[in-house]
């Protein structure tokens, strides 16, 4: 697999398909089955939705793609947001909905002297790593979270390991890390990438997220 950055002011749909394309063709192993993790419609202006039609569209026919909006504690889509996302072209059954409170598993534990060594003592607790049990599915072959990286008044800068922890993830790591940017101070992270929040995100990441097959499409 090959790393792929794009850096033009703008780039057109057609690049975007030819570039993802060769990303696919960059894997060793066949892909039989996927999982895309992209925002949900209020992130619609990230190109999350295109990414994904093109993604489904140059998969289709040789991997089993599914498609389940990191929600968080949103609600579930609806058909006519999917539609105005995503396009009409995926059929519904591909679409999954991630529920936050009782379709997780715990994968690991950032413990609370780290959690105080990156808050300066504000905070001390220990916080639990759960995520959608699909994400540790060892049937897929290829996990896609895809997104954009906005200034964000929790984590600093939106997306990342953010749509897999808090997207995808349950109720202790969103209601802490959450906690963690408020005791910490909004003025503080807003738009500035190494936060603590960050710092506990790319702790769980670097320990608990090494075995499954994931990888990131980042817009900006």
């Amino acid at each position: 697999m090959q790393e792929i950055a794009l850096t033009n002011e703008r780039i057109d749909e057609k690049t975007l398909e030819q570039e993802l394309h060769k990303w696919l063709g960059s894997f060793t192993k066949p892909l039989r089955k996927v999982l895309l993790l992209p925002p949900d419609v209020t992130r619609f202006h990230s190109k999350a939705g295109l990414i994904v039609q093109l993604l489904y569209k140059a998969l289709q026919g040789e991997a089993k793609v599914e498609i389940m909006p990191a929600l968080g504690t949103h609600i579930p889509m609806s058909g006519q947001e999917r539609a105005l996302m995503f396009g009409t072209e995926i059929p519904d059954e591909c679409f999954l909905v991630h529920d936050w409170r009782n379709d997780v598993v715990k994968i690991g534990e950032v413990p609370s002297d780290f959690v105080a060594k990156v808050s300066g003592g504000l905070v001390s607790y220990p916080i639990g790593v759960e995520v959608n049990r699909r994400l540790m599915d060892p049937s897929y072959d290829l996990i896609v979270s895809i997104g954009q990286v906005v200034p964000h008044e929790v984590v600093g800068m939106a997306n990342y390991s953010k749509n897999i922890f808090v997207g995808c993830g349950g109720q202790d790591m969103i209601n802490k890390s959450h906690f963690l940017g408020a005791a910490y101070g909004m003025e503080k992270m807003m738009g500035r990438d190494n936060t603590p929040v960050r710092k506990v995100f790319d702790y769980a990441e670097e320990h608990f997220l090494g075995t499954i097959p994931l990888q990131y499409i980042l817009t900006v």
